[in-house]
């Protein structure tokens, strides 16, 4: 018996492993700040535009169900990451290790908040372009693809943007309001023209995607 019967199975589940993959590496790397036009902004806006595209492709195949359940899986693995870090942290480095604890510590060891925020702001950003996708999709139709899935990431990305630092780093006093406001905007900018530039993508995703699933029928 084959696992997977259906071509669709297998391109849920490359869509899912792509999802998944791109999202952690995202919150791993999330905690260091980068200097963008003079305004810090995380180094882990940089796999997001993957998770753009697999979240729609996704949406447009499997539906609200299949996006909510993949993104409730990978917070569980986010999770699982984190406390699998935690516990790396604590174990000391041996004297032969080429990366001692302290290191180690360095690069893994994000603050509580940085954590709970990357979360919450992946779970809230998520539920919110699913919702707003198929929003728009029930009203368009199969066509204008470019205004779901663009307009989907253009506002849930605007929660996605403050909410990891407002919770990150502005609660506990990282950063001033006027920090916080300005980083906020500036990494949302940066979302909102990837968002658009990685249109065409998604258009190639979908031609490739109903060419292989035209071989089963579907």
């Amino acid at each position: 018996m084959q696992m997977f019967q259906r071509r669709k199975d297998i391109v849920y589940v490359i869509l899912a492993g792509i999802f998944i993959t791109n999202a952690i590496v995202a919150e791993l790397t999330g905690g260091k700040l980068i200097d963008v036009f003079g305004v810090p902004m995380s180094i882990g806006i940089l796999p997001w535009p993957i998770v753009f595209i697999t979240t729609d492709l996704i949406n447009e195949y499997f539906g609200e169900k299949g996006v909510k359940k993949l993104s409730l899986i990978t917070a569980g693995l986010i999770v699982y990451t984190f406390i699998i870090l935690f516990f790396a942290i604590r174990i000391p480095s041996t004297g032969i290790s080429s990366v001692s604890t302290e290191q180690f510590t360095a690069v893994f060891g994000q603050s509580q908040l940085i954590i709970v925020g990357s979360i919450a702001a992946f779970l809230v950003s998520q539920l919110i372009d699913v919702s707003i996708f198929h929003f728009v999709k029930n009203r368009t139709g199969n066509k204008m693809i470019w205004l779901r899935s663009t307009g989907s990431t253009v506002i849930s990305q605007l929660f996605d943007s403050f909410i990891v630092l407002g919770i990150a780093f502005y609660l506990p006093g990282i950063m001033d309001a006027k920090t916080y406001i300005i980083s906020g905007f500036t990494g949302y900018s940066v979302k909102l023209v990837i968002a658009v530039l990685m249109t065409p993508m998604i258009y190639l995703g979908h031609y490739l995607i109903k060419k292989y699933l035209a071989k089963d029928g579907e």
